[in-house]
């Protein structure tokens, strides 16, 4: 059985355990949260190095794609240099490939991009393929990349605009600590509405599923969310604020989704790699096997 286990800067309440078959190989999933805790990251990563067949890096990118150019993030870099032997991975590689292809069914296969819909990302750059695919599939974008990170009341409409924004800001954005940029710990487990209007105003919400939760109103009647990673418990919070429709871009295992990161990982593990794979390989693999994202009517 392959072993891949999630260290996480999230919340340890998160923490999970599955197993899943993919064409006839096994795989124990497990998700370790620190609390905030990039020190203890550092540690479990060294403690299990060479033990596991992949890690996957949680509550944390490593990188972030802003259109044309990818940015590394310092805290997450030296996270992910504690591992010497087995492979890391953050989900930005599947993020890249999966989300396309979960726009891609959504657009084929339901309704749910009918019409022009209005979308908003909560940040872009850290789901580059799903806003770039909602985009070109004819919707009304948002990007919240100044809204949820800088807590600046600024919608960017287009991709073009927030490529020129990020070749300003990003390179110091890297630099800061990166609970400056996304909700770690026990951020995770609270709510703190931020400029409601953004998400009233839209029929989509799309995203990681921290930033909308640490950022969404009291109520979502009626709206579609497209995220990832969701619990049982999310998915009843959500229902109680009346969203309509849930779609997480990776499949249910034992009662959750788990991230892009576990699941980045699982693919890099039963591919026998030793370090994160090529978008092609990505897709290639997402083919075979036939991912499909969980769509659930709340």
């Amino acid at each position: 059985m392959k072993k891949i286990i999630s260290i996480s800067l999230g919340s340890s309440k998160r923490d999970h355990a599955a197993t899943m078959e993919l064409m006839n190989q096994s795989f124990s999933l497990q998700r370790i949260g620190t609390d905030g805790d990039l020190h203890k990251m550092i540690q479990l990563i060294r403690r299990y190095d060479g033990t596991v067949d992949a890690f996957g890096l949680g509550g944390m990118d490593i990188y972030i794609q802003a259109v044309d150019r990818r940015y590394t993030l310092r805290d997450a870099q030296r996270v992910a240099a504690a591992a010497k032997l087995t492979p890391i991975v953050d989900g930005s590689g599947l993020k890249n490939t999966l989300e396309r292809r979960v726009v891609q069914h959504l657009k084929k296969e339901t309704s749910i991009l009918d019409g022009k819909k209005k979308v908003l990302v909560t940040c872009a750059m850290d789901r580059f393929g799903l806003a770039q695919s909602l985009e070109q599939n004819g919707c009304e974008m948002t990007y919240g990349d100044l809204i949820y990170i800088l807590n600046l009341p600024i919608p960017l409409k287009s991709l073009h605009t927030l490529a020129l924004i990020a070749r300003i800001v990003v390179p110091v954005i890297r630099l800061l600590p990166f609970r400056m940029l996304y909700p770690t710990g026990d951020k995770q487990e609270g709510s703190r509405p931020r400029y409601p209007r953004f998400f009233a105003g839209a029929d989509i919400i799309a995203g990681d599923f921290h930033f909308i939760k640490r950022y969404m109103p009291l109520k979502l009647p009626g709206k579609i969310i497209i995220t990832n990673t969701v619990t049982a418990a999310d998915v009843e919070l959500l229902r109680n604020k009346g969203v309509k429709t849930l779609v997480t871009t990776t499949p249910e295992i034992g009662g959750r989704s788990f991230g892009t990161n576990v699941m980045e990982a699982v693919l890099v593990a039963y591919s026998g790699s030793k370090k994160e794979l090529e978008a092609q390989e990505y897709d290639y693999l997402l083919k075979e096997l036939d991912f499909k994202p969980r769509i659930l009517d709340l």
